[in-house]
């Protein structure tokens, strides 16, 4: 996730890749970032990359931000800095103890689309000013869809766009499968849907309707998209959609 983030904030020109300090552990990881832009300062010290940035993003396995808070707490300004966390699973309230001062703390998920700037990105936030809040809310909104929401929220935000990135790409896939079955080359069945469920999703953000009067501009009497819709319902389809995301919300 901090490789969508850093390629997302780049490609987006929210921010110059010589303003951006990331970390590792491996020179294999660090090979990788200068590939991608060789502006982009690297450092093997947490300490030494967190004293100089102005938000610090920690976007690392939930089991390693206590170990990595503890190296960087020494060095932190707590009138200047925000520390962002995208670890899934680690709450506020555990921010606030691992931190064990003043400091403004956010608890964000976006999910993996902000690489191509289409993320949807959930924010939770403690101890921030409004325009701290603005500030984060500015760079996430650079790399999609953001929205500030109370933390009780965060664990359904992950299960519908986080989890979701991947319920949609099983669609996909089963889709794609079904053109191969009624005699397209799977490339061409691949581009057909990729393409199909892009201009769906274009057409209800441009148009700001409900889905169904997009389906029922489709849908005619006695046509083949109402069989086609009948068949998926009676196969369980709204409902496995909805059991998936009620199963992902933990």
């Amino acid at each position: 996730m901090g490789g969508a983030i850093l390629r997302g904030l780049i490609k987006s020109g929210t921010c110059r890749p010589e303003d951006l300090v990331c970390t590792a552990k491996s020179e294999a990881t660090f090979n990788k970032i200068r590939e991608y832009d060789a502006h982009i300062r690297v450092s093997s010290s947490n300490m030494a990359a967190a004293a100089e940035a102005d938000i610090i993003i920690l976007a690392v396995k939930p089991w390693l931000v206590a170990e990595v808070v503890e190296e960087i707490r020494p060095g932190l300004d707590f009138g200047r800095q925000i520390i962002v966390s995208v670890a899934a699973g680690i709450a506020l309230n555990d921010l606030i103890q691992l931190v064990g001062a003043p400091l403004p703390l956010f608890r964000v998920i976006p999910n993996t689309a902000v690489e191509a700037l289409c993320g949807v990105t959930f924010i939770a936030q403690y101890g921030a000013t409004e325009e701290q809040t603005e500030q984060v809310m500015h760079l996430f909104s650079t790399l999609g869809y953001a929205l500030v929401v109370d933390e009780k929220l965060i664990s359904a935000g992950t299960a519908l766009a986080s989890c979701g990135i991947a319920f949609a790409m099983r669609y996909i896939r089963a889709a794609m499968e079904g053109g191969v079955e009624l005699g397209f080359r799977p490339e061409e069945a691949a581009r057909i849907v990729e393409h199909t469920v892009k201009g769906a999703a274009t057409l209800l953000l441009e148009s700001g309707v409900h889905p169904e009067a997009e389906i029922d501009k489709v849908t005619t009497a006695g046509g083949i998209t109402i069989k086609g819709l009948n068949a998926m319902e009676k196969a369980g389809f709204t409902t496995a959609v909805i059991d998936g995301l009620k199963a992902a919300n933990v």
